[in-house]
């Protein structure tokens, strides 16, 4: 009796219950500092301020990145409320078109068993489990990446004509890639497209894309927002694609230096333990093993997905700084190859499904095991706690101050309505901050200096603030000694695991708060009450 191949319905399926894992799995931790809380109280500021236009960290124009992925996010805390979860959303769903793409192309290309193969290890690898529901703009950047890649891909496979749909979808989606994060999201399409066809012998279909029509659709929707913004902040166009970009890949003075294998150890990492396949796979091809038709589907997919993977590594091993988020993009094709290699080394033995089935179980189980982890991990770094006392207690309209650091997480858990005023020595800064929280908002200040000149304040504020009624100030917990002084005048209310909170000597001889004192937004949130002092 022979089993009936799986319906391509039943099929989605694999997309659909590891989609659903990562919803569950979004909604288990806090924010992570930095990276999380900068990036959700940028969206939720938006939301505050309304102003849809320009991403703000701490009241002050953010121009790392392009704003799509704040749109989201912010869309998103609109409809379901300042959470977390409603934060990783967007990351979540667009990680889930990521894991659509891997089976939908890989279907249409290979066939159905692969494809399936294939989203079944995505779907369960760190990069998809952790990656997917992190707050920040690689996942949102690596799908739309994958995206292009594969509806240029579609449109060219078969025939001298390309298909003018698939491309103009290509074309949209590298718009899209970036409004998320710049110029990788066309450089990157382009480099995979280009080395491909160029492999392939294939490099006069490009003269048949439709350009025309293709890039208006991409002027359409990525320029309107350049071009309104550009007009706003004259010098936004050399920050963010000078700057944010082009020095940052060309240049060594930023964080996060690592070796040239970086990557190389970042791809088994993001799809442990799958991605050992992909290494046999390539192994064993090298050797001769494989199919040698030229017209075989299985052969062109894996020239392809090589390419891609090369290529990628590759542009991002150049800078000396790296972050494991920046390979996101290489999550499609490393997971075709693993399904490539499954196929070739283990899918005709005995109980290969049952193995198959075991193997998916443990390397799922290891990115859940992280994310809840993660809150005991970094436990001692958040300010959630401060936050909950302070959104309790505090008034919307009640001056917040921040003293030696920025507690990146606050703004969003406390829900506060206005920027915390920073304390620093801010002319020391700018000539001694390398890459840090510091320098975001100095060079963010420098967009807007009458803002900024309300937003960061010199150390001696502290003591005129401490007399002023209904002022707040939040400082470390291990603050330097020679920072402590400037606590005077100032009353201690609550000690977190990192963070402190005091309240001005003036609030403490105004007495209690009165019954119609209702906090801040993130008071109601964390299901707290009003709290007297």
């Amino acid at each position: 009796m022979t089993s009936t191949p799986p319906r391509p319905r039943s099929g989605w399926l694999t997309v659909l219950a590891p989609g659903v894992l990562l919803a569950l799995l979004a909604a288990l931790r806090p924010l992570a500092v930095p990276d999380e809380g900068r990036y959700a109280d940028i969206s939720r500021w938006m939301l505050v301020s309304g102003d849809w236009l320009v991403p703000r960290l701490d009241g002050l124009p953010f121009f790392h990145k392009p704003p799509l992925t704040h749109w989201l996010q912010a869309a998103s805390l609109a409809v379901f409320g300042v959470t977390p979860w409603a934060a990783r959303l967007p990351g979540v769903l667009l990680a889930c078109l990521m894991l659509a793409g891997v089976y939908a192309a890989g279907r249409r290309l290979a066939g159905e068993p692969l494809a399936r193969r294939a989203a079944l290890m995505l779907g369960a690898s760190g990069g998809f489990l952790i990656g997917g529901q992190y707050v920040n703009h690689d996942i949102g950047v690596a799908a739309w990446i994958a995206s292009a890649i594969w509806c240029f891909v579609l449109a060219l496979w078969d025939g001298e004509r390309p298909h003018a749909g698939w491309a103009r979808a290509g074309f949209a989606a590298c718009a899209l890639g970036l409004l998320t994060k710049g110029l990788i999201g066309v450089a990157l399409p382009g480099l995979v497209i280009g080395s491909w066809l160029l492999a392939t012998r294939q490099w006069r279909k490009i003269i048949h894309l439709p350009w025309v029509s293709g890039l208006a659709l991409f002027v359409a929707i990525a320029l309107p927002w350049f071009w309104r913004a550009g007009e706003r902040y004259p010098g936004l166009w050399s920050y963010l694609f000078g700057v944010q970009q082009f020095s940052r890949y060309t240049s060594s003075g930023f964080n996060n230096v690592q070796p040239w294998w970086f990557y190389l150890a970042g791809c088994l990492l993001l799809l442990f333990p799958w991605a050992f396949l992909a290494v046999y796979e390539g192994v064993a091809r090298w050797r001769g093993k494989a199919p040698a038709a030229p017209d075989d589907p299985t052969r062109r997919l894996a020239v392809l997905c090589w390419i891609w993977l090369g290529a990628i590594v590759l542009f991002f091993s150049i800078p000396r700084s790296k972050l494991i988020g920046y390979i996101l993009p290489v999550l499609p094709p490393l997971a075709l190859l693993a399904a490539l290699g499954w196929q070739r080394a283990l899918a005709a033995r005995p109980r290969a499904g049952r193995w198959f089935a075991a193997a998916w179980l443990l390397a799922a189980a290891l990115p859940v095991a992280i994310t809840l982890a993660a809150p005991r991990i970094e436990g001692g770094k958040l300010s959630r706690d401060v936050a909950a006392e302070l959104a309790c207690r505090a008034a919307p309209g009640d001056p917040i101050y921040a003293l030696g650091g920025y507690p990146m997480d606050l703004p969003f858990t406390a829900q506060t309505q206005q920027p915390l005023r920073l304390v620093q020595d801010w002319a020391r800064t700018r000539a001694e901050a390398g890459d840090t929280w510091a320098r975001e908002l100095f060079e963010a200040g420098d967009f807007e200096p009458a803002t900024a000149r309300r937003i960061l304040l010199q150390p001696e504020v502290l003591a005129q603030a401490a007399r002023q009624p209904h002022a707040w100030l939040l400082a470390p917990r291990d603050l330097p000694p020679d920072q402590r002084p400037l606590l005077a005048g100032w009353q201690p209310v609550s000690e977190g695991q990192a963070w402190a909170l005091y309240r001005s000597a003036a609030s403490a001889a105004e007495g209690p708060e009165t019954s119609q004192h209702e906090g801040l937004p993130g008071c109601h949130a964390h299901g707290g009450k009003q709290r007297q002092p």
